[in-house]
């Protein structure tokens, strides 16, 4: 009877064990695999949800040509274009610029939106699914800080240098035009120069690079003499932004050192003895200095001030000329084109001219000539005025500011031929 049980008991426990395994093997077959499927969004729609059809605007196309080529019939258009007219002129569309249709996953391929794009980050939505709506929107942007350091070889300069790296030639730009423009003549840097520079690279969409966004700091050693600069804003009010020294005074100078953005040299400086093959070797006085540059080269009105002259002579050429106060003036020669009238208000910076060959000139430059109190000087030999110095408190709050910087920018090692840095901080996403 012992013997049974002991039977019965080994049976039983055999046939619970096999359903337990039937029941895990039942479990394991009913759970399904979930495969996680990335959805893409662009402009604030899931594309997933439509046939994407992008293309830019040509000659000829206007909103309704595009859409009726698309299979939208004119009724439709024309309320869409009269809904939407409040807040978009459709006439404004520009050849070049891209636009993106999304249509129904239908058998016409119904569009049910149109989204024009005025440049990189900018873009407009009509959108026609139900209601007719149309608004502004922006692609998200994100600023990344990074660090880079060259020095300059023996017959090259610092965009042979920044190219080698992999880096943006803006970075070169900013440095020149922006930070040391005033200090360094770019156009003259010597072997044994160099550099580090602390700066913010920005990206539409997270993936799409947009190029270099600012320059935070920077440190660049000019013929063995230490030049930092960091960037401070000096005036909340208007939003003016200046890079400073690490004493707190402006780099910023009433005039800068060249007309020619990064890339021209000087081919010629200001000589009263200069003699001349063309003339004889006769003794005729340059009272300009040249700065050699590709024809159509922008030309940059050096200081603030008021075209007094725009105009043509046979030794000149085109040419303009523009007061700056009391004191000084300055004048451009040999341009193949003028960008700008008598009368007109420049500021430090604006394109006032295209370098040319124009009047009695023996190849592509811009005679750059310079008036102190109503007579022809050396640019390069006058102590020009400095910007206005920021107050005592400001220039408290700026040194509490600028001594980490310092000390962060001193840390970078100074290698000829170090690769992109790996290392980023993502500073803000603007959404």
């Amino acid at each position: 009877m012992q013997l049974k049980r002991s039977i019965w008991f080994v049976v039983f426990a055999a046939t619970l064990w096999a359903c337990k395994e039937d029941k895990t093997e039942e479990i394991t077959e009913d759970i399904a695999v979930i495969e996680e499927v990335e959805e893409h969004f662009e402009f604030g729609f899931n594309l997933d949800d439509f046939i994407v059809k992008r293309d830019t605007i040509k000659s000829g196309d206007s909103f309704g040509v595009i859409l009726e080529r698309n299979n939208l019939g004119y009724p439709k258009i024309f309320q869409i274009a009269e809904k939407a007219k409040d807040s978009f002129d459709i006439r404004r569309l520009q050849v070049g610029k891209p636009y993106t249709l999304l249509c129904a996953k239908d058998s016409l391929e119904t569009p049910q939106s149109f989204i024009y794009q005025s440049n990189k980050i900018d873009y407009v939505v009509i959108d026609f699914q139900d209601s007719i709506q149309t608004y502004n929107g922006k692609k998200p942007i994100k600023y990344v800080e990074r660090e880079a350091s060259g020095v300059i070889p023996q017959g090259s300069g610092i965009s042979m240098v920044l190219d080698k790296k992999g880096l943006s030639q803006r970075l070169a730009n900013k440095m020149a035009n922006d930070i040391y423009a005033w200090t360094i003549d770019f156009n003259r840097l010597q072997p044994g120069d160099r550099f580090k520079v602390i700066y913010t690279d920005k990206y539409i969409d997270d993936s799409v690079y947009a190029g270099v966004d600012q320059v935070k700091a920077a440190y660049f050693e000019h013929n063995k003499k230490p030049f930092y600069a960091f960037e401070f804003e000096t005036d909340s009010v208007k939003g003016v932004i200046d890079y400073l020294s690490e004493e707190g005074k402006n780099l910023r100078r009433a005039f800068l050192k060249s007309p020619i953005k990064f890339g021209g040299r000087v081919s010629s400086r200001y000589n009263l003895k200069r003699r001349i093959a063309h003339y004889g070797y006769r003794v005729k006085a340059h009272r300009g200095t040249d700065f050699a540059a590709a024809n159509g080269t922008p030309i940059l009105a050096t200081a603030n001030g008021t075209v007094t002259k725009s105009s043509y002579t046979r030794g000149n050429g085109k040419y303009v000329k523009i007061r700056h106060n009391a004191t000084y003036e300055t004048q451009y020669l040999h341009m193949s084109k003028r960008k700008v009238k008598v009368g007109q208000f420049v500021k430090q910076g604006d394109i006032i001219g295209l370098v040319g060959n124009t009047g009695s000139s023996a190849g592509n430059h811009v005679c750059y000539r310079f008036w102190k109190n109503g007579k022809q000087v050396d640019p390069f030999k006058q102590k020009l005025p400095e910007a206005k110095p920021i107050s005592d408190s400001l220039k408290v709050k700026f040194l509490d500011y600028m001594v980490p910087i310092k000390q962060r920018l001193d840390k970078i090692i100074l290698v000829e031929d170090s690769l992109p840095p790996e290392t980023e901080e993502t500073l803000s996403e603007i959404q």
